[in-house]
This record gives structure tokens, C-alpha cells and sequence, in this order.
């Protein structure tokens, strides 16, 4: 049997499972991870959106980026609108589908600003034409929103790039957007979510985007599935490969016991003169 199991065919078989079941148990814990981290993400996004409202100062700083911890948290700030320094961001999805958000700097009482994404606006005829925006309202207002970490190429996939029209950006690089202003201004940006006094018109607010841990802990489970289906084919092809070589040497021994030379099943002493009746042994000539 050993003969069997390393032929040539069958050493390509184990050496095939030997690859691939390590490969799946890995993939199957992979995607439990990424549950795992889904599912923490979701749980620090609900218990935030729950949280209190604090001052913005309480987490953000001048120069220093929003913790990741903080994201979602409710903020609450008091100032004006700098509507001269307002900005576009392109490619953002609304209720109407792909717009602008626009990014208004809120100078607060005690003095740097916080970049507000006041909400979504449709585009213009074409994607360089200037969208119609509802203005800031003057004066002193008391703003509330979810504060969020600067955008980045790499939490993003996005890229600011040369050529766009005046005023347009594509994220909210806090860092850069801030080197254009002529006051400090606090990390991160905050989603707004309402302003009193309220204004007449307004952008559309933005939607929160509610995580969830989405299919990998069913990906985990197939990869561990596929597993087992691997090893139960190796286990049935090594068992097939046995019981065949059983049953084709059992026919060889067969047929030797029945066919071969030798086997005619005739007497050894059938062809003695001596028991055959032959003249010789009938007696003497008178």
C-alpha cells in the first residue's frame, strides 16, 4: 500500500493539500479579523454618535490632528462663518448624486476656526462649471456636527491635483487648507448638523455613513468549509487508491491460482508404463 500512496499522481495530490489547506485555514483567520476590526469600528461609530455633544475644543487642537477614537463625536462651537475662504469638494454624493460639499471655515470665539462641511449642493451643467451655493448667514451662530480626522490620500484614495477650477478641491487636507488662512485652525473637520439661527436655505446635510461588519465572518466560515472539503477529498482519494490496488491484486491472485502452468489438476503417476496394462507387464510368451 505504502507503493501506492507515493506513486508519482499521489505525491502531486499531497503536495497540492499540503498547499492549499495551510492557505485557506490562513484566509479563513484573516477574514475573522477583519470582522473583528469591522466590528469594533462599528461599536466605536455608535457609542460616539451617542456620546454627549462637547465643546470642539475639548478634542481637536491647533495643528494637530483629530484622534481616531474621537471620530463621530458631537461638537459644539460658537463664531462666525468666513464665507471668503469658502471651498468645494468634488465628487461627493447627495441625494441628487454626484455634487459638491461645501467647506466653510467657522472663526470661533476664542479664535482659531474649524472647517465645516456645511452639506451637499447639486453640480452645475458640467463638473467645471461653479454650482449654485446657499450662503453662510452673517452674524454670530452656535454650531453642532461630527467631527472627523483630516482626509489623506491613504484614508481616502483620493488626491488633490493641479488644474481644478478656483475654489474646487478634491478632500479635506486640514493641514494644506490651513497654510491658506490667515488664523489658526483646529485638525480635523466637522460634519455639520445643525446651526442656530437656522438659515433660510441651506446645503443638504450629510448623511452619516453607518458601518458595518459587513460578510466577512461567513467568508471566514466558507474558507474553513473549503478546508474540510479539501481534507475529506484527500481522505476519499487516498482510501479509493487503496481499495483499487486491494481488489487488483486480489484478482491477480486469482487468476494465478487458476491459469497457470501446472494447474491442470492431473495425477503425477497417470503416465507409469507400469500401471498401464501394457505388454510388457501381461505375462510371458508361450
Amino acid at each position: 500500500m505504502l507503493k501506492v500512496l507515493l506513486s508519482q499522481r499521489m505525491l502531486a495530490f499531497h503536495a497540492l493539500v499540503l498547499v492549499i489547506v495551510p492557505g485557506f485555514v490562513w484566509l479563513g483567520f484573516w477574514q475573522l479579523d477583519r470582522w473583528e476590526q469591522r466590528s469594533a469600528s462599528v461599536e466605536l461609530q455608535q457609542g460616539n454618535l451617542a456620546a454627549d455633544p462637547v465643546p470642539v475644543a475639548e478634542l481637536a487642537d491647533v495643528d494637530e490632528d483629530v484622534d481616531p477614537t474621537d471620530r463621530w463625536r458631537t461638537v459644539e462651537a460658537t463664531g462666525t462663518w468666513d464665507a471668503e475662504h469658502e471651498l468645494l469638494l468634488r465628487n461627493r454624493d447627495g441625494s441628487g448624486g454626484v455634487g459638491f460639499h461645501v467647506l466653510t471655515p467657522l472663526v470661533t470665539e476664542e479664535g482659531p476656526a474649524v472647517l465645516v462641511n456645511r452639506g451637499w449642493v447639486e453640480r452645475g451643467a458640467t463638473a467645471l462649471d461653479q454650482p449654485e451655493v446657499p450662503p453662510a448667514p452673517g452674524g454670530t451662530v452656535e454650531v453642532t456636527g461630527r467631527i472627523h480626522y483630516s482626509e489623506t490620500e491613504e484614508n481616502t484614495g483620493l488626491s488633490n491635483r493641479d488644474g481644478l477650477p478656483e475654489g474646487q478641491i478634491m478632500m479635506v487636507d486640514v493641514g494644506m487648507i490651513a497654510e491658506g488662512l490667515p488664523y489658526p485652525v483646529y485638525g480635523g473637520y466637522v460634519d455639520l448638523t445643525g446651526q442656530e439661527p437656522a438659515p433660510d436655505a441651506a446645503p443638504e446635510p450629510v448623511d452619516v455613513h453607518e458601518l458595518d461588519s459587513g460578510m466577512s465572518l461567513s467568508y471566514a466560515v466558507q474558507w474553513w468549509v473549503f478546508t474540510l472539503v479539501a481534507v475529506g477529498g484527500w481522505i476519499f482519494l487516498v482510501r479509493r487508491e487503496i481499495s483499487d490496488a486491494r481488489e487488483a491484486e486480489a484478482g491477480a491472485r486469482s487468476a494465478g491460482d487458476t491459469g497457470g502452468p501446472g494447474s491442470t489438476g492431473m495425477s503425477g503417476g497417470a503416465g507409469n508404463p507400469e500401471d498401464t496394462g501394457t505388454p510388457e507387464n501381461t505375462g510371458k510368451t508361450v
